[in-house]
This record gives C-alpha cells, sequence and structure tokens, in this order.
C-alpha cells in the first residue's frame, strides 16, 4: 500500500484480495458502491454520470452515530461526469464538478483472485481539499478493501478517523 498525498494531488494504491471483475462491479453497480462510497443512477459511459447519494450514516455494520460536522450532508445527492470508462480497469469522473478536480480509478489484475486499485484524484484547490479528500478516500477504500472480501465494516466512522489522521500526517511530512 503507497499512498501519497500532497496539496494538489492524492494517490491510493491497493492491493485488494478479489478478482478484476467483482471489484468492478464494486465501482459501478450503484448498490454495491453505495455499500462503500455512494451510489445513485450511473450512466457508464464518456459523457454520462455518476451518482453520488451521501448516505455514509448506511456504510457501517453495526448502529454507529454519524459525526455532527457530517450529519447535514447526509441525503445530499449529485452527479458527476464521467470523463473516460474502459471496462473493467479504468474510471474517470469529475469531482465537484470539476472544481475540485478529477477522480482516476484503475484496476489491474494480479492474479486470478487479487486485483491491484490505483485511486488518483488531482487539480486538489489546496491543503483542505487534500486533508478532506484523503481521508474521505482513505476510508472509503478501506471499506471497499473489506467488502469485495467478504468482511464486514463495523463503523465505518472509525476508519474515516484513523484516514484523516494518516492524511494529516501526510500534509505535515511534505
Amino acid at each position: 500500500m503507497a499512498d501519497r498525498i500532497t496539496a494538489h494531488e492524492l494517490r491510493f494504491e491497493r492491493l485488494l484480495a478479489a478478482p478484476l471483475d467483482r471489484v468492478w462491479q464494486y465501482l459501478v453497480d450503484p448498490e454495491l458502491r453505495a455499500r462503500w462510497f455512494m451510489g445513485g443512477p450511473t450512466d457508464l459511459r464518456p459523457g454520462g454520470t455518476i451518482g453520488m447519494t451521501m448516505a455514509h450514516d448506511n456504510l457501517s455494520d453495526e448502529a454507529v452515530p454519524t459525526p455532527a460536522r457530517y450529519a447535514e450532508a447526509i441525503g445530499k445527492t449529485w452527479s458527476e461526469r464521467i470523463l473516460r470508462v474502459e471496462p473493467p480497469h479504468l474510471l474517470a469522473f469529475t469531482w465537484s464538478n470539476g472544481e475540485a478536480g478529477e477522480v482516476t480509478i484503475t484496476l489491474a489484475a494480479e492474479a486470478a483472485d487479487k486485483t491491484r486499485l490505483v485511486l488518483e484524484h488531482t487539480g486538489l484547490r489546496g491543503r483542505e481539499d487534500a486533508a478532506n479528500f484523503g481521508g474521505g478516500w482513505g476510508a472509503h477504500l478501506d471499506a471497499l478493501e473489506r467488502r469485495v472480501a467478504g468482511e464486514g465494516v463495523a463503523d465505518f466512522w472509525k476508519l474515516h478517523a484513523e484516514a484523516e489522521q494518516r492524511a494529516e500526517a501526510a500534509l505535515e511530512a511534505a
């Protein structure tokens, strides 16, 4: 796992214990995506949209409270524009309609039952974006890692707090 967090770009790498096609489905199927990130209607083609519904209160398998600073965002919906899609290897889309950059997720089979995922979020507006999105992506990828392996996510917000600490430490070290 080699992560890089700077004020203007993020790069996360994970070796997932699941075949490539299974991981791809967790990226593009709105119901599966909603179990680790955000679901929503998706038109999977360049120029199409990927729906986002902030339902992070449903990401934990146990009943855990949503931190107050995120509570008002629960239920928010929007969509991002898909820039590139190359099934089952690449998905790229805007973030905040491009104002907060672009996200590219690439997948490569490492073996019949392992997939290397690389997520790059470029075009960040500075340290605040890097801390916010660095913590968010770190937590969501931790949840994805567990979901594709058939494991549960007891407390998403615990994962989120840990990922925020890692992001802050990386930015301090930069």
